[in-house]
C-alpha cells in the first residue's frame, strides 16, 4: 500500500513492468502515477528512493548511484527524476558518469513552477518559503520536527525571522489541503499565497521520455 509515511521512509518498490525506470524521490510519487495513468505511459516503471532524503541531500546521490547499478540490466533506460536537490552539482556529475539522464533545474519547486518562470521571478522571491502537495501533507515530518519546533517553538523566528510570505505550489485542487497549507503559513507567520503550478515541467520531461 503506498501512503506518505512509507513513501518518506521507504520508498516504492518498482512494479517490474516498463522499459523506462522512473528513478524517484518519493514526494513526487503520486504525482508520477497521476500522469503516468493520465496519459497511458506504461512503457514507464517507476522507482522511488525514500522521500526523507529530501532534508539530507547528501544520502542522494549514493543511494541514487545505488539504485542505478542494481536496476540498470532490467531497463532499457534510466531516468533520474530528482533535480538538483542540494547536491551541489555531485548528482549531475554521478548521472553524466552512469551514463543516465535527470531532471533538469535546482529543486522540485522549481521544475513544478516551470523552470524559466521559477528563474524569472527568483530575486523577487527570496523571501519565499515554498510547499508542495507532499510537503504540505508532511508539514510536521519534514519542516516542524526536524527543525525542532515541536519541541522549542521559541525558535520559530530564528529560523524564518528572513521570510516574508509562504507560497503553497498546488499540484491538484484540494480545498483540504489549501486549508492546511494556509495553516502552515500561520504557524510559520508568514503570509499565504495558494498557487496552482499543476505539474509544471515535470510533466514536459517525462512527455519526452519514448
Amino acid at each position: 500500500m503506498m501512503d506518505d509515511q512509507s513513501l518518506t521512509t521507504s520508498g516504492l518498490a518498482p512494479s517490474g513492468a516498463g522499459r523506462i525506470l522512473l528513478l524517484a524521490c518519493g514526494a513526487l510519487a503520486r504525482e508520477i502515477l497521476a500522469l503516468k495513468a493520465q496519459n497511458g505511459w506504461d512503457h514507464m516503471d517507476l522507482r522511488c528512493l525514500p522521500a526523507i532524503l529530501h532534508i539530507m541531500p547528501d544520502k542522494i546521490v549514493p543511494a541514487v548511484e545505488e539504485a542505478v547499478a542494481k536496476h540498470r540490466a532490467d531497463y532499457d533506460d534510466i531516468f533520474v527524476v530528482y533535480a538538483d536537490c542540494g547536491t551541489g552539482g555531485q548528482l549531475q556529475a554521478a548521472c553524466d558518469r552512469l551514463g543516465v539522464n535527470m531532471v533538469a533545474g535546482p529543486h522540485c519547486y522549481s521544475f513544478f513552477e516551470g523552470n524559466d518562470r521559477f528563474a524569472a521571478m527568483a530575486d523577487d522571491e527570496i523571501t519565499t518559503f515554498y510547499l508542495t502537495d507532499f510537503l504540505v501533507r508532511q508539514f510536521d515530518a519534514f519542516v516542524w520536527k526536524p527543525l525542532g519546533l515541536d519541541r522549542h517553538p521559541d525558535l520559530r523566528d530564528m529560523y524564518f525571522g528572513h521570510y516574508t510570505k509562504l507560497v503553497y505550489q498546488a499540484q491538484t485542487d484540494d480545498p483540504a489541503l489549501d486549508a492546511k497549507a494556509a495553516n502552515c503559513a500561520e504557524r510559520l507567520g508568514l503570509e499565504y499565497e495558494r498557487r496552482f503550478t499543476g505539474y509544471g515541467d515535470l510533466k514536459t520531461e517525462l512527455a519526452a521520455l519514448t
